[in-house]
Parts: structure tokens; C-alpha cells; sequence
């Protein structure tokens, strides 16, 4: 019997996509040593600005489809 939760599978599953695609586009993976810190905590703020511009995305389109609801 499989007692896995089938939203954890899915979100590993992509989690090792993810890696697969990242090391085919960078070469190297988080195991690298080559960043400081710092340059680290950019590479997290970068991708966190990407995740508000998204959002914000998201919030618009959903907004202009459910206009009529406002």
C-alpha cells in the first residue's frame, strides 16, 4: 500500500526537474562553493522579485476575468 501523499510525489518530482533543467542551463547545481554568502542572498532576492512580479501577474488577470464581481 502506497501512503505517500501525492502533493509531496508531485512537488519532488519537480523539485528534480528543476535540478535536471538548472544543470543542463548552468553547469553546477548548490553544491558550488564559488559564491559568498552575499552573492547567495541576491540570487534568493532576484528570484523572490520574479515571485512578486508573478503574483502581481496573477492578481491582475484574475481581477480583469472577475471585473464584473467588483
Amino acid at each position: 500500500m502506497n501512503n505517500n501523499d501525492s502533493n509531496v510525489e508531485k512537488v519532488c518530482k519537480a523539485f528534480r526537474q528543476r535540478e535536471e533543467k538548472g544543470m543542463n542551463t548552468y553547469g553546477v547545481n548548490t553544491d558550488r562553493t564559488d559564491l559568498t554568502t552575499l552573492e547567495w542572498i541576491q540570487h534568493l532576492q532576484e528570484e523572490l522579485m520574479d515571485a512578486c512580479v508573478y503574483l502581481e501577474k496573477m492578481k491582475t488577470q484574475e481581477m480583469t476575468i472577475h471585473k464584473d464581481e467588483f
